[in-house]
């Protein structure tokens, strides 16, 4: 799965009404993944942590713990394309999500939801990219 074809499954399975904790998206997500082939969730698991990876950075997260940065940085995904490419030119545009512990928790389990449903069994995933927080060493750099 490449980026484009990425965002383009966020935001076919956002719903219409508001989902702060994007609790519906994940389960849309999760439905459409475990009806896909296997190789689609992998690469969504790889598209989802490259994306978190890439908003773990100081000036993101330095006030919040990392639970709460992860699921801020979820919440920002799940937003869709144009509100993660608008957080990564101006980290401004990053408080609203943090200031009002805006999370997205559930939309990290999607892929493994599928995985476990497509193969019966749990998936001890390891992405290129890890998406916990501080782990991209560059952007927690000095």
């Amino acid at each position: 799965m490449d980026e484009n074809a990425f965002w383009q499954l966020i935001e076919d399975c956002r719903p219409a009404e508001p989902d702060p904790d994007a609790e519906v998206l994940a389960a849309t997500l999760t439905e459409r993944l475990a009806q896909s082939p296997l190789p689609l969730v992998i690469g969504f698991a790889e598209q989802l942590s490259w994306a978190l990876y890439r908003l773990d950075r100081k000036e993101y997260g330095r006030d919040l713990s990392d639970d709460a940065f992860l699921y801020t940085r979820a919440a920002v995904v799940a937003a869709g394309r144009t509100e993660f490419d608008c957080v990564l030119q101006d980290p401004a545009a990053f408080t609203p999500y943090a200031t009002a512990l805006i999370w997205a928790e559930p939309l990290l389990y999607a892929p493994d939801q599928a995985y476990e449903r497509i193969t019966g069994e749990e998936w001890d995933r390891d992405t290129r990219y890890s998406y916990e927080s501080c782990s991209n060493a560059e952007g927690w750099a000095d």
